[in-house]
């Protein structure tokens, strides 16, 4: 693995070409190295685990209008939408899937010095690869791609500590990962990867104060960004460039400025594509810092017994769980019990509360209204608050010694302190019971049941789990009865062009 140094350069000083970033990038998607058996496999996890939470989801109503606005863009040969048959044009596709599948906040991340969901790059490059009648092989390739970019940009870049959201650095993956699944050349790549940093730049307020259903959308909004950006330089057109590096670029105006520098890992030619191993999926439904301290909560249940005698509960965490999805994000939404679904799931007080009183957690029952309104619910939720300690911090960044976790210390009204901690949640590669092909397949039945027919799940399954030898990649996609659709929302702009 390659350190790329990375940092503005005036534009009356030189800079090759071939010394950028996105060139570096584009080099690197279009490098047709072997994929490795491991990696092959965790692919294939990944593209059942994406499946699983768009068949949860895909009654709800982000969704629902995401399939709307596709199904208003027919195209032949076009992309599949999950839930029904119709083909759609692959932008279109990839924004109601991608929807779908970030909806729940349900499937893969990665943390480091940002943070991630890089499963989104599978909905964008399966669109264009259906589009374009690749084959299983094909897509594999694509998608290894787009994990090693996300992968690597978040270990190099923080995002987040300059209020800009995460998706600034999945345009730049998925329009990679299309790269190498269609086999473009190395400057074709280059073009789109900058032409999608330059126009999936948007702040972090998405995911900040009173979250709404765009922080479902933005990924989707990213992929379908990524699409156009491939078809804008295929067609011949050029992009922003030096899209980082350039005097009034991505450094200089929206990271730390014209005197910063950063390092970006980049594999070196001829190095396989393995950064997909990094990344790790969620049991639960909710932000993975959550995870862990989910996991807590039902472990310290019973040793806490009687809940409505607990005085206080401080969560000892790393500075993004407090500043993020704790009360040091200083957002009383996160306390309000009439607060939407998206900022219950940034809320590790409802969260580790809920936990604490029901043993676990449900994708869709434990955020119900009724159920945050509870009175003895919001009463030990608002007696929870966290605090950053300088040890989960150093080690959430520790790249040997991760840690996504907390230390919980309750006090209860007689003056007793029950403390515990975990560090890892327990599905994580490295936790008790780390997820392997099993527990996806599980995950999938769960949240498709009652959804899909036992007929298409065990077809769905059998389709992702021979990816590599196949031809057809509509097989990927899943349909359900029209009653599963959910009812019919308000019509928008584009259905007037239907009447």
């Amino acid at each position: 693995m390659l350190m790329h140094k990375l940092r503005t350069y005036k534009s009356a000083e030189k800079l090759n070409r071939e010394d950028e970033l996105a060139w570096k990038f584009a080099a690197m998607a279009a490098d047709d190295v072997a994929i490795d058996a491991d990696v092959e496999e965790m692919i294939i996890n990944r593209v059942i685990d994406n499946a699983a939470v768009a068949a949860a989801s895909v009654a709800r109503r982000p969704v629902a209008s995401a399939r709307a606005q596709a199904l208003a863009h027919p195209f032949s040969p076009g992309a599949t939408v999950f839930g029904v048959s119709d083909r759609v044009s692959p932008e279109w596709a990839a924004w109601a899937n991608g929807t779908a599948v970030r909806e729940l906040d349900f499937h893969d991340t990665f943390l480091a010095a940002d943070y991630s969901h890089p499963g989104d790059n599978i909905p964008p490059i399966l669109a264009v690869a259906q589009h374009t009648g690749l084959n299983g092989r094909d897509l594999i390739r694509g998608i290894a791609t787009g994990y090693e970019i996300q992968v690597n940009l978040v270990k190099g870049i923080c995002l987040h500590e300059h209020k800009i959201d995460h998706i600034a650095h999945l345009g730049v993956s998925a329009a990679a990962g299309i790269g190498t699944a269609l086999r473009l050349p190395v400057e074709v790549i280059y073009q789109a990867i900058q032409q999608a940093l330059h126009v999936t730049t948007t702040t972090r307020q998405s995911r900040k104060g009173a979250i709404s259903s765009w922080k479902a959308y933005a990924p989707a909004f990213a992929g379908k960004m990524a699409i156009e950006a491939v078809d804008r330089v295929m067609r011949g057109e050029g992009a922003p460039s030096p899209a980082w590096e350039g005097e009034d670029g991505f450094i200089a105006w929206m990271l730390s400025g014209p005197a910063a520098s950063y390092e970006v890992p980049v594999p070196a030619p001829g190095e396989a594509k393995r950064a997909i191993l990094d990344t790790y999926t969620k049991e639960y439904s909710a932000e993975y810092q959550s995870q862990a301290l989910i996991d807590l909560a039902r472990r310290m249940g019973p040793q806490i017994g009687d809940l409505s005698q607990i005085d206080s509960i401080v969560i000892h965490t790393s500075h993004h769980t407090h500043y993020v999805i704790g009360t040091g994000a200083n957002d009383p939404q996160k306390m309000d019990p009439n607060a939407s679904r998206e900022t219950l799931d940034h809320s590790i007080m409802y969260i580790f509360a809920v936990a604490l009183e029901d043993g676990g957690w449900h994708h869709a029952k434990s955020y119900a209204p009724e159920r945050a309104r509870r009175p003895e619910t919001v009463a030990l939720w608002h007696k929870i608050s966290t605090v950053e300690e300088p040890e989960w911090t150093q080690r959430y960044h520790d790249a040997a010694n991760k840690a996504f976790g907390g230390r919980v210390v309750v006090t209860m009204k007689d003056g007793r302190v029950i403390e515990d901690q975990l560090a890892l949640a327990d599905a994580h590669p490295q936790g008790a019971r780390p997820f392997g092909r099993a527990q996806y397949k599980e995950k999938f039945m769960i949240l498709s049941e009652g959804v899909l027919t036992a007929a298409e799940q065990r077809r769905f399954l059998t389709a992702a789990e021979g990816l590599a030898g196949l031809t057809d990649l509509a097989a990927l996609n899943f349909t359900v009865a029209a009653d599963q659709l959910g009812p019919v929302g308000k019509t928008g702009l584009f259905d007037y062009r239907k009447a």
